[in-house]
């Protein structure tokens, strides 16, 4: 139950995201889970099984987050909860399951990263200023066993990072706050579509 101002505002935020993303089929049947930081000590969170473009507030769920994951939220939680933990500054995290997503991780399927070169929307991301330099998107093997995934993806990102892939899975994007997680989001998900595309144009 909703018992604030901020904590309101964030399921009102998450609702939203979840109408845009659902209306642009990045978020099939019931796939897909998105947060927000509320504050210091605690998170809002999609519930488990719905459609993310009917959600609303109260299908929302805030928790701590520090300790247990509790019941009635994705498994996946954790691997939110992390990013949360290792980085302050984070403040909404986006998780979709788009075709271009799922399909160029799969193609990349055992290489440690995606890398985009020479694309314009790099820029899109917050503290790159030039298409010259590569972006490197770190790619991980899709599995069920959210302890030894989230102890992974804790090892291998950098600060610098802005988003991962599951290799037949999807796509996870995060900003400062919902705004800036929807850019990027936005921006990885174009340039995942570009490499789709081309993978057409390269047979």
């Amino acid at each position: 139950m909703l018992k604030d101002a901020e904590t309101e505002k964030a399921a009102n935020e998450l609702v939203e995201i979840g109408r845009l993303l659902s209306a642009r089929g990045w978020v099939p049947a019931t796939a897909g889970n998105f947060s927000r930081r509320v504050d210091r000590d605690r998170i809002a969170i999609t519930g488990s099984g719905l459609d993310k473009g009917e959600l609303t507030p109260e299908d929302i769920r805030i928790i701590p987050l520090a300790g247990p994951v509790p019941s009635g939220v994705s498994a996946e939680t954790p691997l939110h909860l992390s990013l949360y933990r290792r980085d302050p500054e984070i403040g909404a995290v986006l998780h979709t399951h788009s075709l271009p997503a799922t399909v160029v991780g799969r193609a990349h399927a055992g290489a440690p990263e995606i890398v985009f070169r020479d694309y314009e929307l790099q820029k899109g991301l917050r503290g790159r200023t030039t298409h010259a330099t590569p972006l490197h998107l770190p790619l991980f093997a899709n599995s069920q066993d959210m302890t030894a995934l989230t102890a992974e993806v804790e090892c291998r990102l950098s600060i610098d990072d802005h988003g991962y892939v599951l290799a037949g899975h999807g796509l996870y994007a995060w900003g400062r706050d919902m705004q800036e997680a929807r850019r990027h989001l936005e921006a990885l998900e174009f340039l995942l579509a570009c490499e789709l595309e081309q993978g057409r144009y390269r047979r």
